[in-house]
């Protein structure tokens, strides 16, 4: 029988050096970067490094080989121990400096730094052992002065609480140090803080252990940090503080600090020591250079003497690592293709808008869901009329309603920002606010709207009323009393160039949902391919146009509901003539009119009665009619196709008007093809019929209008059953565009304004991976996407396919879409550039994933 050997021991610590078997995955990124601070030979104290195994070892209750790390350091060891994940995103715990630190260290350095700075660095070692490895409350070392009073009290107060003195072996110290930090890794607290940021659960931490650069002492003596762009804007700008006699990071927290280059407002390090100024210069450029990154930089002086001790990339805004990426491609140090993969798609969503300046103080009142990016202030308005009459005036206002209902486009439209007091990420105000690009915190559960005193009180009691200035952080999910400092838009050369370069790797189309002629100069100056989606009811919300359209919902006959619609005509005509020449020449699928008729009526009794004298009808009439035409579920009810055909006026007006408008566009020598789709369909039949009224409207116009045109029929598919029908539906739609909120709604029988009251329970608790209104659903519904995709390419090979709901924007849904083989997705304006970056790094990530069509 063979014999059976232990398992060996993971290797306890590697000494830092040029050619040591250091790797970012086995001993964290700190260590690997450290080893590439020695091979551009910046003066990187003596550095040693335990392995994420070793680390995992100590924490599991293997003692650590302390003195064989120490024997590294010198007969008397001074070093510092700082944490090395894998990622610098995932934290880990703070850095302990000064270990060796004991009786016969503060005598010897006494002897050559002075009493004072000897005293300084024993009590900091003491009372940041005693806190973080000891676990002694801080309180007990409040108020001691760094004297030799300050250093005996703190001894005393130590063995106060451990009943032991003060350990004097550096070799227990740096056992306990190592063990701790271990531990902490392991908890539970922290394990659920770095899974947030995208740590798996089994992530491993390493460990740096490094020589002391003690910067106090005589001469030039300090630390310091410096970084060579702006956090916030990524300009070129050498930034960062030093503070002499002190150690670590304390030159960001002290107000003795000076400044690095030459200031008018104080002294510098440049003016001070010009010699290791320009040295930090030198070493910031090596690390552009070599490391291909922007880094900032921790160093230390010691009487004179420079020395690294750290380099982290530096964090930075969005907008900053945008510029970072293209400037650093620009100069041929990184490729345009990782410039593209350097940057989020999500992240792009804070430069596209308003922000509230991190830089400046935020007085949050609310906290509630980011729904919709951005940042906007204004005076509070409680009503969508008080918006419009805000807008009228010319002043910017926040909308604060409970939770918004159709009728509050209009003051949507109006407001600058808007603040709900219930709602999810795929509510009706998260929903409208991201189609519009407008702020949006949504679910704001910790205030109290009072509609008849028109007040808002916060959870601390304090009470804003209307005309009221606040600022609503839609990126943030919170609410500002006053006037936050803000940031433009960052839609700059390096934004545009950043996209060029995304645009020249993806292979799927980008569209956007765009409904009016603003909606649609945004998708332009994102660079939309293309409109995916126009709701054509919106553009009836107007006023004038409202009172038009209630005017045919009580027409009697065919005849009184064409001679209204007729007066509709040339508002819908102007409005399509407008989108082909903002769109010039890129197609436009417009969908015909979808929503339940009564979403234009009044519900309240004041409403009806104003409504019941702009037509001359008595009230009880109009009571009547709003009560006949409301229904149970309105969803399911008479909207889409079903309302086409029962009221086949509605889309031959809506035909007309895009066949019009698509006559005089082309005579202008903008030739246009617009695509119609048809909403909401189950059956063969549906399509067939209007697909016949809508040829006999073309052929009409053709021969009224002595012109001919072109244009593509097609479908909205959002109902299960078009989705397994689609082989028959094909036969007669030139393209299947998935409105996946509807078929997402369907699919589960789950109302997405309902569904915010359960979801957030169903997610914790596993039932659903994700909320399926906010991510797709690749298992259900996506398997009905499909389904349909390969039943209607067997129908029709040219069968064009693609997405246009709320999940068009998202890059879970676009990499679905491109593995597919969907032609395009359509999004939101504002959510294009997203969606163009995101593609690029599918792409990127894997070239050959796209589907053939």
């Amino acid at each position: 029988m063979q014999k059976q050997t232990a398992p060996k021991a993971p290797a306890e610590f590697t000494e830092v050096t040029p050619s040591a078997a250091i790797t970012r995955e086995g001993h964290g990124w700190r260590a690997k970067c450290l080893q590439r601070l020695i091979r551009l030979e910046m003066p990187v104290p003596h550095t040693v490094a335990l392995s994420a195994s070793a680390v995992r070892a100590i924490a599991a209750g293997t003692p650590p080989d302390s003195a064989g790390i120490l024997a590294h350091f010198g007969a008397v060891p001074l070093v510092s121990v700082r944490p090395s994940p894998q990622e610098t995103e995932w934290g880990g715990p703070g850095t302990m400096l000064n270990i060796g630190m004991n009786d016969a260290a503060h005598a010897a350095l006494a002897r050559s730094q002075g009493e004072g700075s000897a005293n300084a660095l024993y009590l900091r070692f003491v009372q940041n052992y005693a806190t973080h490895v000891a676990r002694i409350d801080p309180d007990v070392f409040d108020g001691l002065e760094p004297n030799a009073t300050g250093l005996r009290a703190a001894m005393r107060a130590y063995e106060q609480e451990m009943d032991e003195p003060f350990p004097q072996d550096p070799v227990r110290q740096l056992t306990e140090v190592l063990r701790s930090m271990a531990r902490a890794w392991e908890g539970t607290s922290a394990r659920l803080l770095r899974q947030v940021k995208g740590a798996p659960p089994d992530a491993g931490l390493g460990l740096v252990v490094q020589e002391m650069a003690l910067g106090m002492g005589p001469g030039i003596s300090g630390s310091g940090v410096i970084q060579f762009v702006d956090p916030v804007t990524g300009q070129p700008q050498i930034t960062g503080r030093y503070l002499a006699q002190s150690q670590g990071r304390a030159a960001l927290s002290e107000s003795e600090a000076i400044y690095l280059t030459r200031d008018r407002r104080g002294r510098s390090l440049e003016e001070e020591a010009p010699e290791v100024f320009a040295e930090l210069v030198r070493f910031g450029t090596a690390c552009r250079s070599r490391l291909r990154e922007e880094m900032q930089i921790e160093f230390t002086v010691e009487s004179g003497a420079l020395h690294v001790l750290d380099a982290v990339k530096v964090a930075r805004s969005s907008r900053a690592g945008v510029r970072i990426a293209v400037e650093l491609a620009e100069d041929g140090i990184i490729t345009p293709q990782e410039a593209v993969l350097r940057v989020e798609p999500r992240a792009l969503s804070e430069l596209l808008h308003r922000q509230v300046d991190p830089r400046g103080p935020r007085d949050r009142f609310a906290k509630g869901i980011a729904a919709s990016p951005g940042a906007a202030l204004g005076r509070i308005v409680f009503s969508s009329a008080a918006a419009q009459a805000s807008a009228a005036r010319g002043e910017p206002c926040i909308l604060v309603r409970r939770e918004t209902a159709p009728e509050d486009i209009r003051g949507m439209h109006a407001a600058s920002a808007v603040l709900t007091e219930r709602g999810g990420v795929t509510s009706h105000a998260a929903v409208i606010a991201r189609g519009l690009g407008l702020p949006c915190v949504v679910g704001a559960s910790d205030i109290t709207l009072n509609s008849r005193d028109k007040t808002l009180e916060a959870a601390d009691g304090r009470v804003f009323r209307e005309g009221d200035v606040i600022t609503v952080d839609g990126t943030r999910g919170e609410a500002l009393a006053g006037s936050a400092e803000m940031l433009e838009p960052a839609l700059d050369d390096w934004f545009r160039r950043l996209l060029h370069w995304a645009d020249e790797v993806r292979d799927i189309g980008i569209r956007a949902n765009a409904d009016t002629p603003s909606d649609a100069t945004t998708a332009r100056m994102f660079e939309a391919e293309g409109i995916g989606l126009c709701r054509t009811e919106h553009m009836f919300f107007e006023e004038d146009r409202l009172t038009v359209m209630r005017e045919m919902i009580f027409a009697d006959t065919s005849g009184d509901r064409a001679a209204a619609l007729d007066r509709l005509l040339p508002m819908q005509r102007n409005d399509f003539v407008r989108l082909f020449e903002i769109m010039q020449g890129k197609p436009v699928c417009i969908r015909l009119f979808d929503p339940p008729l009564h979403e234009f009526l009044p519900h309240s009794r004041d409403g009806m009665r104003d409504l019941a004298e702009a037509l001359d009808k008595p009230l009880s009439e109009v009571t009547r009619r709003v009560e006949a035409l409301s229904e149970f579920n309105p969803m399911l009810g008479m909207r889409g196709v079903r309302l086409g055909i029962t009221l086949p006026e509605i889309y031959e007006m809506q035909a007309r008007a895009i066949f019009e408008a698509t006559v005089e566009v082309n005579r202008r020598g903008e030739p246009v093809v617009p695509e119609i789709m048809i909403p909401l369909v189950s059956a063969r039949r549906e399509v067939e019929l209007v697909k016949t009224a809508v040829d006999a409207v073309a052929a009409a116009v053709r021969i009224e209008r002595g012109a001919s045109f072109d244009y593509r029929l097609g479908v909205m598919v959002e109902t299960p059953r078009a989705a397994l029908r689609a082989g028959e539906i094909a036969q007669h739609a030139a393209f299947l565009s998935f409105g996946t909120n509807d078929l997402t709604q369907m699919t589960y029988g789950l109302s997405r304004d309902d569904a915010g009251r359960f979801m957030s329970a169903y997610v914790q608790q596993g039932v659903f991976p994700e909320d399926p209104f906010h991510i797709l659903d690749v298992d259900g519904v996506g398997e009905l996407l499909l389904m349909a995709a390969e039943r209607g390419r067997a129908t029709r090979q040219d069968l064009t396919l693609s997405i246009c709901g709320e999940h068009g924007g998202n890059p879970e849904s676009i990499a679905f879409c491109r593995q597919a083989g969907f032609d395009y997705v359509s999004c939101s304006p504002f959510r294009v550039p997203v969606a163009r970056l995101a593609a690029a790094h599918l792409a990127l990530a894997d070239p050959s994933g796209a589907a053939k069509k």
